[in-house]
């Protein structure tokens, strides 16, 4: 039996830790989805014709990418509820949002003044 001598390695050892580190780092970067906070919401227009409501509102609102890589997202609707009836729409353009920072949207929206009347008045 020969006896073989084990010598220590600092090029191993740096390459296993970088390799420790780079799969804790993939590991850790799972995506995440973004945070919507409602912070405002401005009346802009109140019309009342019998038997007729119209109203206008501009909805502020603060979105946060957690995410190290840039989200891109297409435009859309976003519906608004009270009590499970759809009282309105605000529409939202296509954009993007910078890897791991904030940012405000003002949304114009409308509401539904059938909708609307009925959840003032019952």
């Amino acid at each position: 039996m020969s006896s073989r001598e084990v010598k220590f390695s600092w090029t191993s050892a740096l390459i296993g830790a970088a390799s420790a580190l780079a799969t804790t780092s993939l590991l850790s970067a799972k995506p995440k989805d973004p945070t919507f906070d409602l912070i405002s919401i401005d009346l802009t227009s109140f019309k009342l014709n019998l038997p007729l409501l119209d109203a206008g509102l501009v909805l502020t609102v603060h979105i946060t990418n957690p995410n190290i890589t840039p989200i891109h997202y297409s435009s859309t609707t976003m519906s608004i509820f009270y009590k499970g009836s759809l009282l309105g729409s605000a529409d939202i353009k296509a954009g993007s949002q910078s890897a791991k920072s904030c940012k405000l949207l003002r949304l114009p929206a409308r509401l539904d003044g059938l909708q609307l009347a009925h959840h003032c008045f019952y």
